[in-house]
């Protein structure tokens, strides 16, 4: 299969043929990313830029790791030291990075919409590594490749994703991607945290975990944006904890050896407990690896040019 794409922007318009081509090649990065020497010489002369407008220690640190594998030069525009604190517009930083020959840019950025908005602007690719409330195409791609890897096909496989998912880019890019993979998904949170837009992706919703639980072979907690906690859009933290918070009893609720994820960071104690975190059924670790693998396949996919990797 030959790579189309020149930006990957999202999964809500993202062909299953697409997904399946990225994950495929992910696991030839992962064999590559788990060698004792792990470096090729594949994007040699090729450059990368980091554009993050929003703190990030695991995506951006992952994106740059991804690049270097694969012999890319990498560049981070770190912000608050750029031209953006005078005043610079995201278009003017467009085009000073268009005029510096990269090859590839990733990009976060608040605002919906940013990375369609840059790609339409730029040559080189675009990877939306986050915008806004929008997607996070990269984090669902990677939570699918560690399903995927534990569990084998997914189709027909039911996942509950639980905690702020009014505010979650992640839960709408896992929306949309597992289910085109035949997932059923069910979205769990409080009335303030769970927006009734989201029925217009095909999941099921409802406020109550404990009920949501039965038969589910994944369970995602959602990072709570505490900083949001200050809008009163849920009483307090023990509360939250209470009523969505992952702990080992509550999993048994699901009578099957779920897997557990979460995006990072998390806030431990609040949706979700350290035994959760530190135990067996946890890949959290393992996403931030597959991590690495599936942003070195689009990086290579993008600027590649081929689905043959040169080891």
């Amino acid at each position: 299969m030959k790579w189309q794409r020149k930006d990957i922007l999202g999964l809500e318009d993202m062909s299953l043929d697409d997904i399946r081509h990225i994950l495929h090649t992910a696991k030839v990065m992962k064999e590559i990313l788990m060698r004792p020497i792990k470096k090729l010489p594949t994007l040699k002369g090729k450059s990368v830029v980091n554009v993050f407008y929003e703190a990030s220690t695991r995506t951006r640190t992952s994106f740059e790791m991804a690049a270097k594998v694969l012999g890319a030069d990498t560049t981070s525009i770190a912000i608050a030291q750029s031209s953006v604190s005078k005043g610079e517009s995201l278009y003017d930083t467009a085009k000073t990075i268009q005029a510096m020959r990269a090859d590839l840019v990733i990009l976060r950025h608040p605002s919906s919409g940013s990375a369609k908005f840059l790609a339409d602007i730029l040559d080189p690719g675009v990877v939306n590594a986050g915008d806004g409330q929008h997607e996070h195409p990269t984090q669902a791609l990677l939570d699918i490749f560690t399903m995927e890897e534990e569990l084998g096909a997914l189709d027909g496989k039911n996942v509950v994703i639980v905690g702020d998912v009014l505010h979650s880019r992640v839960a709408r890019s896992n929306a949309w991607g597992l289910q085109k993979l035949g997932v059923n998904v069910t979205l769990v949170g409080p009335p303030t945290l769970l927006p009734i837009e989201m029925e217009g992706l095909g999941v099921k919703m409802t406020h109550d975990l404990n009920d949501a639980l039965p038969g589910a072979d994944v369970v995602m907690a959602l990072r709570l944006q505490l900083e949001r906690q200050k809008s009163g859009l849920f009483p307090s933290l023990r509360e939250y904890n209470r009523l969505y918070g992952l702990t080992t009893e509550r999993l048994k609720k699901t009578g099957k050896e779920s897997i557990v994820l979460h995006p990072g960071p998390m806030n431990r104690g609040v949706e979700i407990s350290d035994d959760v975190a530190d135990g067996a059924q946890a890949l959290i670790e393992r996403q931030v690896t597959n991590g690495v693998a599936i942003r070195m396949a689009l990086i290579y996919l993008l600027i590649g040019g081929s689905s043959n990797v040169v080891a």
